[in-house]
């Protein structure tokens, strides 16, 4: 099992994605004779889970079912234990498409924090690319570490713990994409020009407060960065019903035999209905390109 190579079968050691519920997701190391409890009962890894196949569904000892599924950056950004505020899906989309990521790109990243963005990353720019991640805390620097080498992306990262504003990414004129999650950005601008290939590159700055945007949106002019924006991304679902109305009575047409079979006194039809609520304010994204030199 790999983030970011498919696997058919679930192995001893893999991390797979119990699917409870639509809201309710969890990883699950795979032990051979370990067990895992969830509202629907006890399962058992031995049997439940090794040698079945992804997607399979597994019933638990209180007679529930659960889906295991393969993990994926998407089900980890649900399911993944928070030590940070995260990135999800929705920021992370448009910032892979704005950094204009592949495979075999090189990216430089800080904070990594409990990363979400990452293993998105990782599995984009997979299997010749490389992601320099720096994150400033100690135990969450060597966390992640543990991650990514438990789910065996670990050849595709470097993790280093250091302060991004004073000792920059480690790595000079490689990059060709950078991303700042970090509370002084600002600071860190000129170690992202730096980082960045000589024929340029794209940086990108995720910040929740409008006076981090504005501080690092100069410092990016003044450094020589082109195509400076500032976007927000909100998301708006929209559910999609089967709904069934009742027609009104208008009693037999003139000139209707009275064995006429009755009209019919419902409706079929399909609706869509707005959320009464929906995730505001992330944060903002500002993406900026460094001119070639």
């Amino acid at each position: 099992m790999s983030f970011v190579e498919y696997s058919d079968f679930i192995q001893d050691g893999d991390v797979a994605i119990v699917y409870l519920s639509h809201s309710s997701v969890m990883p699950v190391k795979v032990q051979h004779g370990a067990q895992t409890q969830t509202r629907y009962g006890v399962i058992r890894h031995s049997t439940d889970l090794i040698g079945k196949r992804y997607g399979s569904k597994v019933t638990c000892s209180k007679g529930g079912w659960v889906h295991v599924l393969h993990p994926t950056p998407e089900l980890w950004t649900v399911a993944l234990p928070h030590r940070t505020q995260i990135l999800y899906t929705t920021d992370i989309a448009t910032i892979t498409m704005m950094l204009e990521l592949k495979p075999g790109s090189v990216v430089c990243e800080s904070g990594t924090g409990s990363g979400s963005l990452s293993h998105a990353i990782l599995r984009t720019i997979a299997p010749t690319g490389h992601l320099h991640t720096v994150e400033f805390h100690q135990q969450r620097a060597e966390k992640v570490a543990e991650e990514f080498k438990e789910h065996r992306v670990d050849h595709l990262v470097t993790v280093r713990n250091q302060d991004v504003c004073k000792d920059g990414f480690g790595v000079t004129g490689v990059a060709d994409a950078v991303f700042l999650d970090i509370p002084s950005p600002w600071e860190a601008v000129g170690h992202a020009k730096a980082a960045l290939k000589k024929h340029g590159g794209r940086v990108c700055s995720f910040s929740p407060c409008i006076e981090q945007v504005q501080r690092t949106c100069e410092v990016l002019a003044e450094q020589g960065f082109e195509e400076i924006s500032t976007l927000e991304v909100l998301l708006r679902v929209h559910d999609v019903r089967t709904i069934s109305l009742p027609l009104p009575d208008f009693g037999p047409e003139s000139g209707a035999s009275e064995n006429a079979p009755p009209n019919n006194t419902s409706v079929t039809l399909k609706t869509i209905t707005p959320p009464r609520e929906m995730p505001g304010h992330t944060g903002y994204l500002t993406f900026a390109t460094k001119p070639r030199t």
